[in-house]
């Protein structure tokens, strides 16, 4: 096993650097923060009410947590494209092949997603004006970051092994900007219907970007929040209760995937497709 995660981490190594090499894979790490940026360019003067506090100040920190949930579409749909094109299949026939692999995908995942965070985030500090930046600042954005990324990799492992193939698993895009829609990414979630808050407040979305506001907005910004408060221990507490839940179903939900995978399976998935395209 210690070989296996030694193999792993060289693999995710690899290719995290193939992604920034490779011209196709280096434009999507800058096309999503590149549209960010512009978002916040024309929110950048606007206010939200009478409050005096400007859109792009509160909106910078909620991208940001936006932008840390989006781990579990990365890790969701690699192994869904893996497992389509016989990658996992040849995993699994190495001794703790699937473990190296899952290593691998880990590092290689939330290693490009700290790089999009670092894209984003330093132009949009010479963007954006009323951030604190101060040590206690850096801290918490580090332990929302490590925490989330805890709470939703383990959910993109578990709806990558839901879907047999790239078409299918773009499913869960619609729902997705739903979740983002309601969580209070680009306006403040108390200017929604009650309903709608309670029900971002299942998700994880909500939570990255209320605790990237807790940690990079001056506390005179947390009167837009539900109840007047930052809620860190509601925040640990949901985001921590995903991670658990995402860390004991994700091996079952795994090795019962990587049992099911077979040429012959892997055969079946493309000759669907070809008739899809004839």
């Amino acid at each position: 096993m210690t070989c296996a995660i030694r193999v792993g981490l060289t693999r995710g190594l690899i290719e995290l650097r193939q992604s920034f090499t490779n011209g196709a894979e280096l434009s999507s790490h800058l096309l999503w923060p590149l549209l960010m940026l512009g978002a916040l360019w024309f929110m950048r003067d606007a206010e939200f009410g009478s409050t005096g506090l400007l859109l792009g100040t509160l909106a910078l920190p909620s991208i940001l947590g936006m932008n840390a949930s989006f781990g579990m579409v990365s890790m969701s749909q690699l192994l869904t494209a893996e497992r389509e094109d016989g990658t996992l299949l040849r995993a699994k026939a190495t001794p703790h092949g699937m473990a190296d692999y899952l290593v691998g995908k880990v590092l290689s995942v939330s290693g490009g997603l700290l790089a999009d965070l670092t894209i984003f985030l330093i132009p949009g500090l010479f963007l954006i004006d009323g951030l604190d930046l101060g040590v206690d600042a850096w801290l918490g954005l580090a332990w929302v970051v490590v925490l989330g990324m805890v709470a939703t990799l383990p959910i993109g492992a578990i709806l990558g092994s839901l879907f047999t193939s790239a078409r299918s698993q773009g499913l869960i895009q619609l729902p997705l900007l739903g979740m983002i829609a309601i969580s209070g990414i680009f306006y403040p979630v108390t200017a929604l219907p009650e309903w709608l808050q309670w029900i971002a407040q299942v998700f994880p979305v909500y939570w990255l970007g209320l605790g990237m506001r807790s940690a990079l907005l001056p506390s005179d910004a947390v009167a837009v929040e539900i109840g007047e408060s930052w809620r860190h221990l509601e925040t640990v507490g949901v985001l921590g209760a995903w991670a658990l839940f995402g860390l004991l179903v994700a091996p079952v939900v795994l090795r019962r995937m990587a049992r099911r995978e077979s040429g012959s399976s892997i055969a079946a998935r493309r000759e669907r497709a070809l008739q899809k395209v004839g």
